[in-house]
């Protein structure tokens, strides 16, 4: 029997709900009951939360936490996280804590320049081609003039626009690589727009136009953000020699790429946490980082490690697309309250808590590695995972969490702990 529908989209949510409960839960009325539960009982915000994409049949809840005690080129902040991994706001309170008496972190954006392209084929002469893009080119500034004005007035707008001969790689293939300045705003749409109507005037009978499309590679969107501090303060003992593990592992992630990805995992475990609590888009943030550490034809660390004149020195340099005005972040109750704790900062602002955050990470996790080992805090936190699965009383979890206090962590010693209990 097919399980395939018209007009699904014009069906109401509990038609929809229904439809999918007959065709894919065997009519289990249970499946509705673990979807209403998360509802808004508020019907205005649950309307917001429908609105927000097509087709909604609930709300799916990540928690909502927050990590203390940051302190950022001199400014305490308390930065916001939703995120489902359990270890990730411990350890970045933690760090925050131990920096915040070391001089806490420093952080500054490079430059803020993005970037959107008009990709074309074009079979006729190339200095043709270029003479005509020269003679356009004010023509083209000129008919984004309406879209631009009220970026112009906040600062922003197209910095330039480049014709690029990408022949050398695809027989044919031109575009015009067009940068912008979107202050406050991501300014997906906004670029979008720019470059269609650029497209609209550019074309002509031997320009064919395959399509116009902002890029998510902003390698010119960069921030900065380190920690420094004298070595022998940086442990309470064998300073020297931990510090000098720390950064060989660091240097490890720069030459091995099985090592680079999933530490550049860890430093995505704290900049996507705090991208999804002030509703950015972590997917084109992602998709820009991972590209960016392998601009060099090879996959490496984002984050770098030195010690020099007796000084330990920890950064990252990243680029971050964000936004601070529109879209998601004006829209979801929770993404503006997070703005407000923030201290409604700018989309430089922002870049600088992301990236601090990235490195509070990355520093968690190199600091666990190179001393007690990763599973040891990560396992302690998983402890309650597990014990919640096994649908232990609160009795019975107590129990449980006193007992492993000083030992190891395995989901089958917390398994074979629990069944003897039970006993």
């Amino acid at each position: 029997m097919s399980k395939t529908i018209n007009g699904f989209s014009k069906l109401t949510k509990d038609e929809k709900i229904n439809w999918l409960i007959e065709n894919f839960f065997e009519g289990d009325t249970n499946t509705k009951n673990i979807l209403s539960q998360y509802w808004n009982e508020n019907k205005i915000i649950q309307d917001l939360h429908d609105d927000f994409i097509e087709n909604t049949i609930s709300n799916y809840y990540l928690p909502f936490g927050i990590a203390p005690n940051f302190v950022i080129n001199g400014k305490d902040i308390t930065i916001p996280m939703a995120i489902e991994e359990s270890s990730v706001v411990a350890a970045a309170s933690l760090v925050a804590k131990f920096w915040s008496t070391r001089g806490g972190f420093k952080a500054k954006v490079i430059s803020t320049t993005k970037i959107g392209q008009v990709h074309f084929m074009y079979e006729g002469d190339k200095a043709e081609l270029q003479n005509y893009f020269t003679s356009k080119k004010e023509a083209l500034l000129k008919t984004t003039e309406d879209i631009t004005k009220n970026m112009r007035k906040r600062g922003g707008g197209i910095l330039d626009i480049e014709l690029r001969d990408k022949t050398s790689e695809l027989a044919n293939y031109y575009q015009l690589h067009v940068t912008f300045e979107t202050v406050d705003s991501m300014g997906a749409n906004f670029i979008n727009s720019c470059l269609e109507a650029m497209a609209n005037k550019f074309r002509n009978d031997d320009i064919h136009i395959v399509m116009s499309i902002l890029s998510n590679y902003v390698p010119e969107c960069l921030v900065r953000a380190e920690v420094s501090c004298k070595v022998e303060n940086l442990y309470a003992e064998n300073s020297e020699y931990l510090a000098q593990k720390f950064v060989e592992a660091v240097q490890i992630a720069n030459v091995e790429p099985h090592r680079a990805v999933t530490h550049n995992k860890g430093i995505m475990n704290g900049i996507d946490a705090v991208v999804i609590a002030t509703g950015n888009d972590f997917r084109a943030i992602e998709s820009c980082v991972h590209a960016y550490a392998a601009k060099d034809g090879k996959y490496k660390s984002l984050s770098n490690a030195t010690i020099e004149n007796g000084i330990f020195k920890f950064w990252i340099e990243i680029p971050l697309a964000v936004g601070t005005v529109g879209g998601l972040t004006a829209l979801h109750p929770l993404s503006k309250l997070a703005m407000e704790m923030l201290g409604k900062p700018s989309a430089k602002e922002l870049m600088e808590i992301i990236a601090v955050a990235g490195l509070a990470q990355n520093f968690a996790a190199l600091r666990a590695l190179t001393t007690t080992g990763i599973q040891k805090g990560h396992m302690k936190m998983h402890l309650t995972n597990i014990i919640k699965g096994l649908g232990a009383s609160e009795a019975d979890k107590q129990f449980l969490i006193n007992y492993f206090e000083n030992k190891t962590v395995t989901h089958n010693a917390v398994v074979e702990a629990y069944n003897n209990l039970r006993k």
